[in-house]
């Protein structure tokens, strides 16, 4: 199921595993398959993942069994269900005659997931080992600058593309489109040519599928932001894209009216900025870093006692 110690380090080279985790997933090696219990562990951890291999919107159970991993294996033990999980993606993504290139660049996220993990937390680890069961279930591929998840249209996207008047109603299929970090700036250019790249991938490699529309649920969406950012920065270029699947992301009463319209409520996300912007979460407000644009729109606003809000939106492909 696992590779050996000789051939693992290539395969987390890969999967871009940093360098510094390396040495020690190959060492632990040793104690994850002298130890029968952990082996079968894994074997169902792996079982989870590949079932029903390509199919999208299944849940995995995977963080609830992560949880009963051995305490000395617990930083390194999702990279291993990973990397046993691999063969069965890569054979898949061959089925449907996807590029190496593009798996590469895909499953590449198990790294920037852990470089995730020690910037908030010093250490190793899996930052959301759930997460990336979407990548290698063949659900989720990166294509330039974004990625891109085969998924549906959920109840307030679908109600809001319905009443732009597209013959889509909510659970129809979408794309939900997600911002990688540790990629370079969101420049209009580079998502010109992620959506170009998508409308090709999706229309060649899933042809019985057809995407009509993509969504994105992110803070970035959040329309205060326009207060704060140059109507010509990346961040505001990028918002222009979207049709506003709500108007939670506004502030105050605005915010409150719209969703209390809508039948929802507003949904504060205050975090989602700062773990995004400065890496952790849990940084207290009064000393988040003033150093950039989006740094100060972030801090200045949490200080002055607002919130952000989850932005929901959608286009049409």
């Amino acid at each position: 199921m696992l590779p050996d110690a000789d051939a693992l380090p290539e395969i987390l080279l890969d999967l871009a595993v940093p360098h510094e985790d390396i040495n020690d997933v190959v060492a632990a090696r040793r104690t994850l398959t002298a130890d029968a219990g952990a082996m079968a562990l894994l074997e169902e951890c792996v079982e989870d993942l590949v079932q029903d291999l390509g199919e999208a919107g299944v849940a995995v159970p995977l963080d609830e069994r992560l949880a009963r991993a051995p305490a000395e294996l617990s930083p390194y033990f999702a990279v291993y269900v990973f990397v046993a999980a691999l063969p069965h993606t890569l054979a898949y993504h061959r089925a449907r005659g996807i590029p190496a290139d593009i798996s590469r660049r895909t499953l590449a996220d198990l790294g920037r997931n852990m470089a995730f993990h020690r910037r908030q937390h010093g250490r190793a680890g899996v930052q959301v080992p759930r997460w990336l069961t979407r990548h290698f279930r063949g659900e989720l591929y990166q294509l330039g600058r974004l990625q891109f998840e085969r998924a549906r249209l959920g109840q307030r996207t679908g109600r809001a593309v319905a009443a732009a008047g597209l013959d889509l109603a909510p659970q129809e299929p979408c794309l939900h489109l997600h911002i990688p970090d540790f990629l370079g700036p969101l420049s209009p250019a580079a998502c010109d040519r992620s959506l170009a790249l998508a409308r090709e991938f999706f229309a060649r490699h899933f042809p019985q599928e057809r995407y009509r529309v993509a969504a994105c649920r992110s803070w970035l969406l959040d329309p205060q932001l326009r207060r704060y950012l140059d109507p010509e920065s990346n961040i505001i270029r990028f918002q222009a894209r979207f049709e506003a699947a709500s108007d939670a992301g506004e502030a105050g009463r605005d915010a409150v009216k719209a969703a209390s319209d809508a039948g929802e409520e507003p949904e504060p996300a205050d975090t989602e900025p700062v773990r995004f912007v400065f890496g952790d979460p849990d940084l207290p407000v009064e000393s988040l870093p003033r150093r950039t644009s989006v740094e100060r729109a972030v801090g200045d606003h949490l200080r002055a006692g607002g919130h952000w809000y989850t932005g929901h939106g959608w286009f049409a492909l």
